[in-house]
């Protein structure tokens, strides 16, 4: 039997904590800094989720900016200011070894929102009513 976690199970309470720690230093960094990078000069970024691995080498770090726009750019420039990141967050968070930061953007806004307009079209709501029987009425 193979050593290690499934990749079915869900992340366990330490990988969990871990993620929500940096999830909360990145987002006071971003808050607090102005960076010299122009792709991240005058750019709000929300930080959605931090996902460690397993051996809490490497985090991803699902990134948004705020009010949309391209996201590609800024994912750019937090590649080239990755070390100073990496340097702040060692200061607020206390841990043996910082993981290594993928930085990605975050799709699952978009994805809500095409879902939310596929739901509000004539077709679907028509079907949507006519899927409900006389005796089922909603309270």
């Amino acid at each position: 039997m193979p050593r290690g976690r499934n990749n079915r199970q869900p992340p366990g309470q330490r990988l969990l904590r871990v993620g929500e720690e940096i999830r909360h230093a990145l987002a006071a960094v971003f808050e607090r800094e102005t960076f010299r990078d122009p792709a991240l000069a005058n750019v709000s970024i929300t930080v959605t989720e931090v996902r460690p691995s397993p051996d809490l080498r490497h985090a991803r770090v699902y990134i948004v900016p705020l009010g949309g726009g391209d996201t590609a750019p800024v994912l750019e420039g937090l590649k080239r200011v990755k070390p100073f990141l990496r340097r702040r967050i060692a200061e607020m968070i206390q841990m043996k070894f910082l993981p290594d930061l993928v930085f990605a953007a975050d799709t699952t806004f978009d994805q809500a929102e095409h879902i939310a307009t596929l739901l509000h079209r004539p077709e679907v709501a028509r079907d949507l009513v006519h899927d409900q029987r006389p005796g089922d009425e909603e309270e």
